[in-house]
């Protein structure tokens, strides 16, 4: 069996407060916090998938056929049009 040894401080002290909450040992605690963290990495969903999704389930209107007009585009930003 191989043995994991982590010598820090602070990766001790979170163990123990995540032992204590949960009213496991340590070693319980460091695979339970392990675990989520994978399952919380694989559940994620890359941004590119997500809008790929969205896009899906919001389609774009139909064309109005309607011109934009820059003069009062402008107006709205107070620009003058050039």
């Amino acid at each position: 069996m191989a043995s994991l040894y982590v010598r820090d401080n602070e990766a001790n002290a979170l163990a123990t407060r995540l032992a204590q909450r949960h009213g496991i040992s340590k070693t319980a605690a460091v695979k339970l916090a392990l675990q989520h963290e994978l399952d919380r990495q694989e559940a994620a969903v890359p941004l590119r998938e997500r809008m790929a999704m969205w896009r899906q389930t919001h389609l774009p209107g139909r064309p109005t056929g309607f011109k934009a007009d820059k003069a009062f585009y402008d107006s709205l930003n107070d620009e003058d049009g050039d």
